[in-house]
């Protein structure tokens, strides 16, 4: 009877021992090495490069047609024309940055509202703050990408 509770208290150690918690080294490791940090953006997973269209609402016009071309990663122009005052194209161009999140852009030097969130094949005009625009005129604010 002493010799089986023997064995019994050995293979117990040797089960406690084998379903121990971390050693010290996999307590040292940082959680990105175990679990990569989601890299699912815009910026990384989106065909983004191209030409996008569309006619925003205007308070004291029949719209603004706008045309945005993201040249490259970094290089943008933005053309606008506001319809029913006169044939006038504005066109600026420059460069833009992403957010941290990799979701929206910046065109730098451009007065605000001058930020897109970028989706698969439409960027939206956000507001002032940086927001997407509600309400029943939120889907007039979508530049739509076109084949270039």
């Amino acid at each position: 009877m002493n010799k089986k509770i023997r064995i019994i208290t050995i293979i117990s150690i040797f089960i406690i021992a084998a379903c121990g918690g971390p050693t010290q080294e996999q307590s040292t490791t940082d959680d990105t090495s175990i679990y990569p940090p989601d890299m699912h953006n815009a910026r990384i997973a989106l065909d983004y490069i191209g030409t996008y269209t569309g006619i925003l609402p205007c308070a004291n016009c029949d719209g603004i047609s706008t045309e945005i071309v993201l040249v490259d990663e970094s290089q943008f122009i933005r053309r606008t024309q506001y319809l029913g005052k006169d044939d006038m194209v504005f066109e600026e161009s420059g460069i833009y940055t992403w957010d941290d999140a990799g979701n929206t852009i910046t065109l730098e030097g451009s007065e605000k509202p001058n930020q897109y969130f970028v989706s698969e094949n439409r960027i939206f005009h956000l507001d002032m703050d940086g927001n997407r625009i509600e309400g029943e005129l939120a889907d007039s604010y979508i530049l739509h990408k076109t084949d270039d």
